[in-house]
């Protein structure tokens, strides 16, 4: 313990040394994130559906157009579906070179449910005393209130990032900072779809994107509104599982107690993967998770209101994975993220469905194997009596098997987590010190995920994600947003990691 408390002391004392560096006044951080908004808000008006590739490319061309006007040079890295854009602009004399991950692709949007006229035509809000969020002049920006938002698809997940990191070379070119490091930029337009073409297009250009680390410009800051270092992130994988009734839906009145409803069986089958704690009760899904004392002070030292968070989410209890959020979210989970069969609402029938649909996702951790996993789970459906097919069942395995399910699955990507005294940790530390005077929030591992572990594991670099967006800003829901005051402190914290030296 002694020693390790030394080490801790070693680190502060370097973070404190390194944070006499580069100082930027407050007001010209202010008038940079003013200037900025124009650029921004017209990032935010390409539409950016990851599935309508015309949009996409708008959006590449935007990027090649901005980042050139900066100096950069530009490689199109072509993959099957659109392209990955690298930007890169070398120092003289850098000994370290620093890739930067962005994201500029966006979820679809039902513009029947946003308050405003469109979702890629940017507005301006104001919260009144009952609460609510009303559109006010654009005129108006110049008095910047930090809590004022920005309304549209994409304003936090990730155009916003993108658009403070170019307002960050600006303001950085302005004050005479060089960064003593090369830059690398790549830019995602796929993620909303899990980046399918991401693992391949690292592996065939390993040796363009080699860098020493890799920072991520993306997610939720810590809701304490703390600057936040985030050092690792769950994986992903997905199954699709469907059940099967009678062939074609049927009157529930002739044949109802008569044929069997998968809607039901589909209902028993995801009820036995979890008990009413909402722990998953499929035998091994947990081994080789240890959270040990060092972790857990680890976890605990996360400045987590528990009672708040069950507040913000309106639910009287928690499932018991975990005794307390950070821990829960160190685990493997198994979420029904939707389920379809027959039809409701308006459209509803008296009818037994054909068959029931649930979408599942798995987040994985680094202790346990992707393929074990989904293995482990297609395992427990055939334990449950189920003639188990990777496609739509045969007439005569319908009259032969009393029980069908088609399962499909595809791993996105991996786990990855970063050792907060790495050196990319410890030098993102030193710069959050430089800017704001404080140790930044130590998150172990956020419990979403991020399509980057084809940088770790086929670059083998250390990586870390740097967080700026407010956590209530609805990304992937409608009426998506980016608070002012989250804006303009992106454009500070990434300046000062452009003025850390390396």
């Amino acid at each position: 313990m002694r020693i390790l408390l030394s080490l801790a002391l070693i680190f502060q004392i370097s973070i404190t040394v390194n944070a006499q560096q580069h100082q930027i006044s407050e007001d010209k951080i202010d008038r940079y994130a003013l200037n900025s908004i124009d650029l921004f808000r017209e990032l935010l008006s390409i539409p950016n559906d990851a599935i309508n590739h015309d949009d996409i490319e708008k959006n590449i061309i935007w990027s090649e157009e901005q980042f050139s006007k900066r100096g950069f040079s530009l490689t199109r890295i072509e993959t099957p579906t659109v392209p990955l854009l690298l930007a890169e602009k070398r120092a003289s004399g850098a000994e370290k070179t620093v890739l930067i991950y962005l994201q500029l692709d966006g979820q679809p949007v039902d513009s029947s449910r946003w308050m405003q006229e469109n979702p890629y035509k940017p507005v301006l809000k104001a919260e009144n005393e009952s609460g609510v969020w009303e559109i006010i002049d654009w005129d108006r920006i110049d008095e910047f209130n930090p809590d004022w938002r920005i309304f549209a698809r994409s304003a936090s997940d990730a155009k916003g990032p993108v658009a403070a990191f170019l307002a960050a070379l600006d303001l950085a070119e302005d004050e005479g900072i060089e960064p003593n490091y090369n830059i690398k930029v790549i830019m995602d337009y796929e993620e909303e779809l899990g980046s399918p073409e991401l693992p391949k297009a690292v592996l065939e250009n390993s040796e363009l994107l080699a860098a020493d680390m890799l920072i991520i410009f993306d997610g939720p800051s810590h809701i304490s509104g703390n600057p936040t270092l985030t050092f690792g992130a769950r994986g992903i994988a997905t199954v699709q599982l469907t059940t099967y009734g009678p062939v074609v839906a049927q009157h529930s009145g002739h044949f109802g107690n008569y044929a069997p409803n998968p809607a039901f069986r589909l209902a028993r089958l995801l009820t036995s993967m979890k008990d009413d704690d909402g722990l998953v009760t499929i035998p091994g899904f947990y081994d080789g998770i240890e959270i040990s004392p060092e972790v857990e002070e680890i976890l605990r030292a996360v400045p987590d209101n528990q009672q708040g968070i069950k507040e913000r989410l309106q639910i009287a209890e928690t499932d018991k994975v975990g005794r307390f959020y950070q821990e829960a979210i160190q685990y493997p989970s198994l979420n029904v993220r939707g389920m379809q069969s027959g039809w409701i609402n308006d459209e509803v029938r008296t009818i037994i469905p054909g068959w029931a649909r649930a979408e599942i996702d798995v987040r994985l951790v680094l202790e346990s194997d992707p393929d074990r996993l989904i293995g482990l789970i297609k395992s427990h459906i055939e334990d449950q009596g189920y003639l188990v097919l990777d496609r739509v069942p045969t007439k005569e395995e319908r009259l032969e098997y009393p029980k069908i399910a088609t399962f499909t699955s595809n791993i996105s990507y991996q786990s990855f987590r970063t050792p907060f005294d790495s050196e990319v940790g410890l030098w993102l530390r030193s710069a959050i010190q430089n800017a704001y005077g404080q140790e930044p929030v130590m998150i172990r591992m956020s419990g979403g995920s991020i399509p980057i572990s084809p940088f770790v594991t086929t670059l083998n670099v250390p990586a870390v994600t740097v967080p700026t967006v407010n956590r209530d800003n609805n990304q992937h829901s409608p009426n998506e947003n980016l608070r002012l005051g989250n804006y303009r402190n992106a454009i500070k914290t990434m300046v000062y990691i452009l003025a850390e030296d390396l």
